[in-house]
Parts: C-alpha cells; sequence; structure tokens
C-alpha cells in the first residue's frame, strides 16, 4: 500500500487481519459504534427537519392506514 494514495478496501482488510484478534475485535466495535453515531446523527437531522417542514405547513396529515400500508409494502 502506498503512503500516497488512498488504500482499497482489500488494503484495509489486509491490514486489520494482521492484527491481534483482540485488537480486531475492538476494531469491529469503533466502526459499528461509529456506523450508529452517524446512522444517529442522520436520523436527527431528518427529524429536525421534518418538525421544521411541519410548523411551516409543508406536511399534509395522512390515514393511519395509508401509513401502515405503505410500511407494510415490500422495498
Amino acid at each position: 500500500m502506498s503512503s500516497h494514495s488512498t488504500p482499497t478496501l482489500e488494503d484495509v482488510l489486509s491490514e486489520a487481519e494482521r492484527l491481534p484478534a483482540e485488537d480486531q475485535r475492538m476494531l469491529a466495535d469503533i466502526l459499528r459504534s461509529r456506523q450508529i453515531e452517524a446512522w444517529r446523527a442522520e436520523t436527527s437531522a431528518a427529524a429536525r427537519q421534518d418538525v421544521a417542514d411541519f410548523k411551516a405547513g409543508k406536511l399534509k396529515p395522512e390515514p393511519i392506514e395509508d401509513i401502515i400500508a405503505r410500511l407494510n409494502r415490500p422495498e
């Protein structure tokens, strides 16, 4: 891996595999934690925007049946 180029996923995985097992577990925990924190930040930002849109009258009420049907639809 060159010091001047961006490492590839394969480079990172190869380096991680050279770590002791405990360090690998710690790395996995750190990555998982950061992923959760990023999801929380995105969700919080979206919720703030939704509240602002609601207060500004940009959202329309929907029947609960429509919302449930949309949630139950396969992706």
